[in-house]
């Protein structure tokens, strides 16, 4: 159950369009919406809800602009707190007109392990200032030279669910530039076209499928063992992740949403 809603993190890595500029056209959400998780883990034949994520959208100042603030939260249940205790927050500040990242903030406390991440951006210069703690060792500040179009974690889900796949055909890959743990990495993800697929709060939901390549860490092996659907429709709602881990198998699903900026027009009525 290591790290078990952690894919809606690695969506967040692998989920960008490859623009010259940068910038991203939000048609898709607004302010107020909230969605949520619930995650399941398998190890052999026995299947657990372990644990909810979800993310929300509000609208905030930063440096006196209005900007969007994104957070990302996850947690196991206390039942399962014995096994893998996770409590984990991150938060994004972008810019409202182009979505490109300002700040990016990470506190994730996973079986007594703690990480702080701050990562502030100068869009103008390329740098990334970045202050990261491990445990109980002193901090580490430190700048990062990127590149214009490069993306923080929690930035990234929302470029996803803008970006135009009918511009793409299938087995496409696009490619992404992000930052994690101080290093930045060059990836992509592939486009595996449209598909039905039957939900339990939607019913069935024609989707957007893609399959990210990961970076190999603690939970994931590297490769495109991870496949993510999205819903078909202006709003672009990650309905449901299936990847294997090290250890078993997780399953993330949509259990509840609301504030959605658009009409939900990808249900499948016969």
């Amino acid at each position: 159950m290591k790290k078990c809603w952690c894919f809606l993190l690695l969506l967040l890595h692998f989920s960008i369009t490859a623009q010259k500029n940068c910038s991203v056209n939000n048609q898709t959400f607004t302010t107020g919406e909230h969605l949520q998780y619930k995650v399941h883990y398998s190890w052999g034949a026995i299947w657990l809800t372990s644990g909810e994520g979800g993310f929300i959208t509000e609208l905030k100042e930063l440096n006196g602009k209005p900007v969007y603030h994104f957070t990302g939260y996850g947690h196991t249940y206390p039942k399962y707190d014995w096994i893998y205790k996770v409590r984990d927050k991150y938060e994004s500040y972008v810019d409202t007109a182009t979505l490109k990242p300002l700040r990016f903030t990470r506190e994730a406390r996973e079986a007594g392990n703690y990480t702080f991440d701050d990562y502030v951006f100068n869009q103008r210069k390329n740098k990334i200032y970045t202050n990261e703690k491990r445990n109980k060792n002193p901090a580490k500040f430190d700048s990062i030279k990127i590149t214009p179009c490069t993306i923080d974690l929690m930035t990234a889900i929302f470029h996803v669910r803008c970006m135009d796949f009918e511009k793409h055909k299938y087995n496409d890959t696009i490619p992404i530039t992000f930052i994690l743990n101080g290093e930045v990495f060059s990836s992509y993800i592939r486009y595996l076209g449209k598909e039905v697929i039957k939900t339990e709060l939607l019913g069935k939901v024609r989707c957007i499928k893609f399959r990210p390549k990961l970076i190999e860490g603690s939970l994931f092996k590297g490769g495109e063992g991870m496949t993510v659907w999205v819903t078909d429709d202006l709003n672009r709602m990650p309905v449901y992740v299936e990847t294997p881990i090290l250890i078993g198998t997780v399953k993330v699903d949509l259990f509840k949403y609301s504030g959605l900026r658009n009409k939900i027009d990808c249900i499948v009525t016969k």
